[in-house]
């Protein structure tokens, strides 16, 4: 019998052969962490839709979709006809344009905290700037986070991340405070302790985009507690924006912080990203005719790609598009689709675990039966979720559902899109009982 390995190579020929060529060029051969996949990974040469294609001509129902950044799928034909009739206009014009103040007023529609919106390039940028108006407003030095919670790979926010903190100065971490989430206990502590805190930070769903949630109710006494200590709230909205719902997690929970970092959806499937939030704290950017203000306090924000033309002509179809929440109720009827069906086939398979998540996503963990089937959030402890998926076993099955046609995120997780359909519920249902036999046939579950 074909091992998961073997029949991984014998069926990926050309994407092995990339991928020697590319590790010359790039570490690891990739040009993004989450790409990294053992023995090789997959060049991927065209996508439509809720499918891709790889240079060997296998076609994937694609559940990373873009990482998060494609609710309306691949190549959406509003959005490749708005890029199309941007780009010939000019992709930069070094000055101000028409489409950034559309595309702003579509975010102040939509976002519940955004009362003013500064354009950044990415989510990293974002979250960076976010941390540093905090702190300009606020007079204080240090940001709390979460444990896990990733905000972008800029020297602050990597603290706690779980990730490699190599090459960041042990005293730019010294500026960050980090806690388990789900514990306000904890955090009135440190507030009551600390009078040097600016801001809260959080992925508002929690984080590897919900695989270690966070309970709404921890985001109510977040806003509560806070306000008590004159203490800043920020969501980092860059993956919830526009995709839990067409307001994001704040609108769907009813929980409205002070500042927002969007990204991934809020450019259309292009680079972009955003601060929004209160006027106020916003305007810690602008300039001020006291030159103490300017040299002291205001918050200096250039960026060469800053509001791109192209990439706000995409942004603004998208936001139209997602704006009366008929995409959002798609993605996640597919995704809770997909949710029910997993989890009936791990119950007949007799295979122990669990498939769960909020919205437009699905998680997987192994070695329990799920105890969260009918409740909107996974109500496991964080360390039984995190031993239900190790890295050896997410890379087998991200490989074991490459052979069958499916691309997981990670190999932990999927992303759905509203261009999913029923029919791919169907064949993604008879691919995890075709890649779970063969999980199983090598013990791995």
């Amino acid at each position: 019998m074909t091992s998961i390995l073997e029949k991984y190579c014998e069926s990926h020929t050309q994407s092995a052969a990339l991928a020697t060529q590319a590790r010359i060029l790039f570490p690891d051969g990739v040009t993004h962490d989450t790409r990294y996949l053992t023995p090789f990974g997959l060049t991927i040469t065209h996508a439509n839709g809720a499918h891709k294609w790889d240079v060997d001509g296998n076609e994937y129902i694609d559940y990373v979709m873009g990482h998060g950044a494609l609710l309306l799928g691949h190549a959406h034909p509003s959005i490749v006809t708005a890029v199309t009739e941007q780009i010939v206009k000019g992709t930069h014009f070094g000055g101000n344009h028409i489409l950034e103040s559309e595309w702003a007023k579509l975010i102040i529609q939509l976002i519940p905290s955004a009362q003013k919106v500064r354009f950044t390039s990415s989510g990293t940028e974002a979250t960076l700037l976010a941390a540093r108006l905090a702190r300009a407003f606020t007079g204080r030095e240090k940001i709390l986070k979460f444990v896990d919670h990733f905000h972008g790979w800029n020297d602050y926010m990597m603290a706690g991340s779980g990730r490699g903190n190599g090459g960041i100065p042990s005293a730019t971490l010294g500026t960050m405070a980090v806690l388990p989430p789900n514990d306000i206990n904890q955090v009135e502590n440190m507030l009551k302790s600390n009078n040097d805190i600016a801001a809260i930070i959080l992925e508002p769903t929690g984080a590897h985009m919900g695989t270690l949630p966070v309970y709404p109710s921890f985001l109510r006494e977040l806003r509560e507690v806070t306000g008590r200590y004159n203490v800043l709230l920020m969501f980092d909205e860059v993956v919830t924006g526009f995709r839990v719902s067409s307001g994001g997690a704040q609108l769907k929970f009813g929980v409205t912080p002070d500042v927002t970092t969007l990204a991934k959806i809020l450019g259309g499937g292009l680079p972009g990203g955003a601060v929004v939030g209160r006027a106020d704290i916003l305007d810690m950017i602008a300039h001020n005719s006291d030159p103490a203000w300017d040299d002291v306090r205001r918050v200096a924000h250039p960026g060469t790609f800053n509001a791109n033309p192209v990439s706000a002509a995409a942004g603004i179809k998208a936001l139209e598009l997602v704006s009366d929440g008929k995409a959002n109720a798609q993605a996640d009827k597919i995704a809770a689709s997909i949710r029910k069906g997993v989890n009936e086939l791990l119950a007949r398979m007799e295979i122990p675990g669990c498939c769960y998540g909020i919205s437009s996503f699905f998680h997987l963990q192994f070695g329990r039966p799920c105890v969260c089937l009918e409740r909107d959030v996974c109500t496991r402890q964080h360390a039984e979720i995190s031993s239900g998926m190790s890295g050896t076993l997410a890379m087998n099955l991200k490989r074991a559902m490459l052979n069958s046609g499916i691309d997981l995120m990670g190999g932990r997780m999927g992303i759905v899109s509203a261009a999913h359909s029923e029919e791919d519920v169907e064949r993604t249902i008879e691919a995890f009982e075709e890649g779970l036999d063969a999980m199983r046939r090598e013990g791995f579950v």
